[in-house]
């Protein structure tokens, strides 16, 4: 079905379906289990110290025989370790987000690992392609975790990297169905990362709580918030209200760091708070109403993509 696919062709699997590296959510349960659904899995270790990336990356080894990939954001603390951990473990794939694709790349491809840069705009694209990446991630203002400040949507982000880039390139934000995943390779995209689908997966290591909140997610819902530090897409909560609220009054990015605080994104999507934690999930979340087992997902999202497929070639 996809045997010509230069994303199934670059990291040899079966489906161009390429699992989001969510904080909090992304252990080694759910990537081995979209690895062995067909897709790429992939560990997200920006939750994670470097003792705990190596072990999730073994028992990742144990559950799967495919291929899996760790997702690594530079900005976070523990980057250089995690990249010499990656490499000592022999992970064939890594995925680079909020930094500079430059700092790691040669390093990484010197060490026989694929690499991959999440980008929101074209400007980044292009470096990332100069950096000598792989593939780049197009992710657009739909996307749940941290997103561009462009607020450019996935249907404009997508074809307007693909005609400037020669590489493969993944489409990422608002997809979670196969019609989704169509329309993305028709506007240009090689092939999908699908994340919020997957935070309500029976394998994700996110809080029941929150997985119930994804499901119950209504139109509207979600927001992006604290541009002025980092762009995040929330769930409505009490914290995300009281954001909003000193956003709209003027508030200082100091000021807003501090009612930020540590350890926020772990309190709502692990912990299971859903009022004082920071809940990132995707505007897609409004169509997600049901927790089902991974494999069930990626089979669901195959038969639509090929269902529609084939309705509009009649």
């Amino acid at each position: 079905m996809f045997t010509n696919n230069k994303i199934s062709q670059l990291f040899g699997i079966k489906y161009p379906i390429i699992q989001g590296g969510m904080i909090w959510c992304s252990g080694w349960e759910l990537a081995s289990a979209v690895s062995n659904a067909g897709g790429l899995g992939l560990i997200g270790a920006g939750s994670m110290r470097p003792d705990i990336l190596r072990e999730h990356i073994r028992k990742c080894k144990a559950a799967t025989d495919k291929p899996f990939g760790v997702n690594i954001p530079l900005l976070y603390p523990y980057s250089e370790e995690q990249v010499k951990i990656v490499v000592e473990e022999k992970v064939p794939v890594v995925f680079t987000s909020a930094g500079n694709p430059k700092k790691y790349t040669a390093f990484l491809k010197k060490n026989g690992v694929k690499v991959v840069h999440v980008t929101a705009n074209l400007k980044f694209a292009l470096k990332s392609q100069e950096a000598g990446v792989d593939a780049i991630v197009a992710e657009g203002f739909e996307a749940g975790g941290h997103n561009g400040r462009e607020e450019t949507t996935t249907m404009v982000l997508i074809p307007q990297i693909a005609k400037e880039i020669k590489i493969p390139l993944i489409a990422a934000g608002g997809i979670a169905t196969g019609a989704a995943m169509l329309a993305a390779m028709v506007l240009g995209a090689d092939g999908v990362q699908v994340g919020s689908r997957f935070v309500a997966s029976e394998e994700a290591s996110a809080h029941p709580a929150f997985k119930q909140r994804v499901i119950d997610a209504k139109e509207g819902d979600t927001k992006l918030q604290l541009k002025q530090l980092v762009s995040v897409r929330l769930l409505d909560n009490e914290f995300s209200d009281r954001i909003s609220q000193m956003q709209n009054t003027g508030a200082t990015v100091e000021e807003l760091s501090e009612a930020l605080g540590k350890g926020r994104a772990r309190m709502g999507m692990f912990d299971g708070d859903l009022q004082e934690g920071e809940l990132e999930i995707g505007q897609v979340a409004s169509l997600i109403n049901k927790v089902k087992p991974v494999k069930e997902i990626v089979a669901e999202m195959i038969d639509e993509y090929e269902l529609i497929k084939k309705k509009i070639c009649q």
